[in-house]
């Protein structure tokens, strides 16, 4: 039986070694590639075609939803299973609707991320109860959801690199936008959070754990 070759995204080491030998136990899956960066992992991505692809949303040089996108526009039909440490409520629907086609947290037991891989690898799509949930509330958007919700995709990628601390410049760099737009994205983003400066876009994003500072 031909083992299914799945590429594993993360920058720690000792996560893509447990998965690596948890793979080898396996009889119908196998690490065949692995990225420790954005850039490296776009550069797997183009070599050939993968199975799977297992991906850390916080990798260096890239934001990990950005990553979901780019990586579909290169290979639209790779599954990807976003396994990472942030809770489903951070990201989970921000992931799916990029392109991922499940969402798991570090904590899960090898049995279920085997499973998800899995699924995943054969077209499947893996939702957990608290995932299916969270996407039911998506559909609905009560009055009550939190505020970095109603913020757009691009808008939120923004919000994500203003918390980080990098400058307007920077962003519009990274994103390929002028800085003019990026300003703009700006405005809407303080308008929408019903904030006046980007302290108060940090205070909020630490208070719901939306940076990795907070995860510190």
């Amino acid at each position: 039986m031909k083992r299914l070759e799945v590429l594993l995204a993360d920058d720690h080491s000792i996560i893509r070694n447990g998965l690596r030998n948890i793979l080898e136990d396996t009889e119908d899956l196998r690490c065949a590639g692995e990225a420790s960066n954005g850039h490296t992992l776009l550069e797997r991505v183009r070599e050939r075609d993968w199975d799977l692809l297992v991906l850390d949303l916080s990798m260096p040089g890239r934001n990990g939803l950005e990553l979901i996108r780019l990586v579909k526009a290169e290979r639209a039909h790779l599954p990807i299973l976003v396994f990472t440490m942030h809770q489903e409520e951070q990201y989970a629907v921000r992931a799916m609707r990029a392109g991922a086609s499940g969402y798991l947290t570090k904590e899960v037991d090898g049995d279920v991320l085997l499973g998800a891989m899995r699924k995943i690898a054969r077209g499947g799509v893996y939702v957990s109860p608290k995932l299916a949930e969270l996407l039911a509330t998506d559909v609905s958007r009560p009055r009550d959801v939190p505020v970095h919700t109603l913020l757009s995709n691009r808008e939120f990628e923004i919000f994500q690199r203003i918390v980080d601390g990098r400058s307007l410049t920077d962003i519009a760099d990274e994103l390929r936008l002028s800085v003019k737009t990026v300003s703009t994205h700006k405005a809407h983003i303080l308008e929408k959070m019903g904030v006046a400066h980007e302290v108060d876009l940090v205070r909020y994003a630490l208070q719901h754990g939306l940076t990795d500072a907070a995860l510190d």
